[in-house]
């Protein structure tokens, strides 16, 4: 064993697939979930939104470990196993994160609405008070 590998993480201690199913997940993004990431990424930089994160044997969608926020594009299928999501939610709560899922459809029609709610759910300096304001070279015009 290495050194460091006496006190191994959560992250560490996943299956071992892990590793090679999280990048599958990212190639195939839906449509949603590309959107909802672009927002995400553009509207709360701060919060360094992660996609497709492995959570014990979940994947979640979304995940800020920063603001310990998950945020969960949800099809049809999400109505039909509701169980399945209740029982993934509170292990997530368990591990200290807060959930939110919106349905495929809200994010395709209302992705403004939807990062609005989302940023409701933010630690205030991710929001943007306090950061650091980000400028493009030669945005002078502003």
């Amino acid at each position: 064993m290495r050194g460091n590998d006496a006190g191994l993480t959560k992250r560490q201690l996943l299956p071992a697939n892990t590793t090679a199913r999280a990048p599958d997940l990212r190639r195939n993004a839906t449509e949603t979930e590309k959107r909802l990431l672009r927002g995400l990424r553009e509207t709360f930089p701060a919060a360094k939104f992660r996609f497709q994160v492995p959570m014990g044997r979940f994947f979640v969608d979304f995940c800020s470990h920063s603001a310990k926020l998950i945020i969960e594009a949800d099809g049809g299928q999400h109505a039909i196993d509701a169980e399945n999501d209740a029982r993934r939610t509170r292990f997530l709560e368990g591990e200290g994160y807060r959930v939110m899922r919106f349905w495929n459809n809200d994010v395709l029609e209302n992705l403004d609405g939807v990062i609005t709610t989302i940023a409701a759910n933010l630690p205030s300096p991710l929001v943007g008070e306090g950061g650091a304001k980000r400028r493009m070279r030669g945005s002078d015009s502003e």
